[in-house]
């Protein structure tokens, strides 16, 4: 590869022809002030960097350390939280305070709903999610298990036409019931005198009628607000399903993905300068509102684009429009990562961190400079993952005010959320979200990369549980509570966000109706769902629970866990598993990380849905794959199983997954010889697990898949 010098600076041509040619171009930002700017942040800011790591490394010797010395011994819990306290692993928790963020837009303060998480390389999913502010309730009942069975094939089915009619008018008379009837009874929906009409009656919360579309006689779209929520009612009279219903009424319209994060981190594979770019150009395309995609669908090509703003006519008659996008937020990587896009001037790779701080900021300059953008506030959001501690968020806060400086940026435009997936974060958020109160306008939780982490600390405590146990065990529904109570206590009610993890599962919609309801009922005013269509489905939730009042309920009910409980780590007492199970739970594990790992390395996806041992299909990330990892490492470490038990297990899944994988044309078999990068990578992440920092495949993952390249390339 050819690199070009700037400022000290070794950077890979790609990257430099990006930046200067495409990216800054249409910004006040001159080639010389932001590779100067890049080149300060990252000679400011890397040793720092550096030695946060280190500390990570320091601490969790002494971790491991401390559980061998005790091994044996009673477990004395006021013993070890005196230790961790000792070390720096616990600080003290200062006076209760407030966060004190400004110019935070509506759908991050005040609009409780579905939040969307997409791999920003794939510009198709990028804008599909964008896109999903608004989505149809009616073909996602008609092509979804969400009624409790999947549609049957072939043309419209009018029976299942007529299942869906009545789901969607009992939603509507939940929600917006109409005094006297119901609206599986209404014929005429129309505007009069500035109030909905319907057969004669009206909604029996009139307010909750806001707009509407075109003839207020004959309205093709009625627009009502719940809980902050709009949902349309949509007229046109050419659809099967109009036909079938006695007002005419074709469609629910629900907004939907209230916001997205635009992910360079967990769901992607970017390994170099060239992946690198791949993900600056999506975003790029995304805040120029210029980004298209390729579509074939039934024999034609079809492009996607972002959608424009929605009009409506309010009931008094003035135009008005709602905004037809999610508001996008982008995830950058955390601080361990380097990426051999940029050198510094002693050949070594900078922090990947760095280089994504700066340049996903500088492209929002080009949202900032626009009215109908993405923020109508002028902010810029950023998810910051993986940090350890309050010492590595203020860090965080540091290298913003720097990139903020850079770029000529009023100080603390950049808002930035805080990932609650790691130990040491989650037994110290108060301290955390203290520094950057400034700042803070999203946290939230996630299962699985905080048991990754929650196994690699207590490595050398012993055995954990089972998966399926340790998320049973009382320390994780203490994290889930006392994300919200912290998050509620420092002022984020009608501020931020207070956000919950994924539902992994994108077949199962009837699992998730019943079952997802739990978050916004936990008080989180945002949960992560994987598809648009999920969203729709999940925004039912969000009117059923009212969450800006539900937080007000747990702010007067005082706080639910502590952070004792958390600290009590689900090791297992005693092994008594039988055979059957522990290979029951080996093959699990191993059969996920070969289905998610044979994908991101031979072919770049960094995340997909993969059949599970199961055959279901299962969100992957890399976080998914840490969590399996750091548990068959667990086990390994503790005699559980053998190195070649495990060896013989990762053998006969690789064949699983290959027969999984036998209709994609472009997959490559691990099987017969097991010889190729991927599976080697696979068996790196188990057999190394233990020597990972904090239990992380992304070491292991970018060196292989660099590999690969390389032997593509010759």
């Amino acid at each position: 590869m050819k690199r070009i010098e700037k400022y000290g600076l070794q950077v890979d041509e790609k990257l430099v022809d990006f930046i200067e040619g495409k990216a800054l171009p249409g910004t006040d930002i001159s080639q010389k002030q932001f590779w100067m700017g890049l080149s300060d942040l990252i000679y400011e800011k890397g040793p720092k960097n550096s030695m946060l790591l280190q500390k990570r490394k320091d601490i969790q010797a002494k971790i491991d350390a401390w559980h061998i010395e005790h091994k044996g011994q009673a477990f004395d819990f006021d013993v070890y939280k005196a230790f961790l306290t000792e070390i720096g692993y616990l600080v003290p928790v200062g006076p209760d305070f407030a966060i004190e963020t400004q110019n935070i837009d509506p759908e991050i303060a005040h609009i409780a709903g579905s939040q969307l998480v997409v791999p920003v390389t794939n510009a198709r999913f990028a804008l599909n999610a964008a896109n999903a502010r608004f989505g149809s309730l009616y073909d996602t009942l008609y092509g979804t298990d969400a009624m409790g069975s999947l549609p049957p094939k072939g043309g419209y089915n009018a029976e299942r036409g007529e299942k869906v009619i009545a789901w969607g008018k009992a939603f509507l008379d939940e929600i917006f019931p109409i005094d006297g009837m119901s609206h599986a009874d209404a014929t005429h929906y129309h505007v009069e005198d500035g109030k909905l009409v319907i057969d004669g009656k009206q909604l029996r919360n009139p307010d909750a009628f806001v707009g509407y579309r075109n003839d207020p006689a004959k309205p093709e779209g009625v627009l009502l607000r719940n809980n902050n929520l709009h949902v349309e009612l949509y007229f046109i009279s050419t659809s099967d399903i109009s036909k079938q219903d006695k007002a005419g009424l074709s469609d629910i319209i629900m907004e939907s993905a209230i916001s997205t994060i635009m992910d360079c981190e967990d769901s992607v594979a970017t390994v170099d300068a060239e992946d690198k770019v791949l993900a600056y150009s999506n975003w790029l395309g995304l805040m120029k509102r210029d980004l298209t995609a390729k579509l074939e669908k039934d024999g034609k090509t079809l492009r996607r684009r972002l959608l424009p703003d929605r009009k409506y006519v309010s009931p008094t008659g003035e135009a008005f429009s709602l905004k037809g996008r999610s508001l996008m937020l982008v995830r950058n990587v955390g601080h361990l990562m380097t990426n051999p896009a940029i050198l510094d001037r002693d050949g070594n790779e900078v922090a990947e961190g760095l280089m994504d701080a700066m340049c996903t900021v500088m492209i929002a300059l080009h949202d900032l400079e626009r009215k109908t953008g993405n923020s109508d506030y002028g902010s810029v959001y950023v998810v910051k993952p993986k940090m350890h501690g309050p010492e590595e968020v203020a860090f965080t806060d540091e290298i913003f005010t720097a990139v903020e400086a850079a770029l000529d940026l009023p100080q603390y435009t950049v808002k930035i959320g805080i990932m609650d997936e790691e130990r040491r974060t989650t037994v110290n958020l108060k301290e955390c979200i203290r520094a950057a109160k400034h700042r803070v306008a999203f946290i939230n939780t996630g299962f699985l990369d905080r048991t990754g982490d929650e196994i690699h600390t207590s490595m050398e405590a012993g055995a954990f549980m089972r998966k399926g146990d340790i998320k049973n065990e009382p320390w994780i529904g203490a994290y889930e509570d006392q994300n919200v109570d912290v998050g509620l206590a420092c002022g984020l009610h009608g501020k931020a966000q207070i956000g919950k993890g994924m539902w992994a599962m994108p077949d199962l919609m009837a699992d998730m109706l019943e079952q997802k309801i739990g978050h916004p009922m936990s008080g989180a005013n945002c949960a992560w769902v994987p598809s648009p269509t999920a969203a729709t489905l999940h925004a039912t939730h969000y009117h059923k629970v009212d969450v800006m009042a539900r937080q007000v309920e747990l702010i007067k009910g005082g706080k639910r866990a502590d952070v004792d409980t958390i600290l009590h780590y689900p090791v297992s007492e005693g092994q008594n598993w039988s055979h059957e199970e522990v290979t029951s739970e080996v093959e699990n594990n191993a059969q996920g990380i070969l289905g998610y790992v044979v994908r991101w390395i031979d072919q770049g996806i960094g995340c997909s849905k993969v059949p599970d041992i199961h055959d279901v299909g299962l969100m992957e990330d890399r976080a998914t794959c840490r969590i399996s990892s750091q548990h068959i490492a667990n086990w390994l470490h503790h005699g559980v199983v053998s190195k070649e038990q495990v060896m013989d297990i990762m053998r006969r899944m690789a064949e699983v997954v290959d027969g999984q994988n036998a209709g994609d044309p472009n997959y490559s078999p691990m099987a017969p010889d097991y010889s190729g990068v991927a599976f080697q990578a696979a068996c790196d992440l188990v057999f190394l697990g233990t020597v990972q920092p904090s239990g992380y495949t992304e070491p292991i993952l970018h060196a292989r898949r660099l590999e690969l390249k390389e032997q593509q390339s010759g």
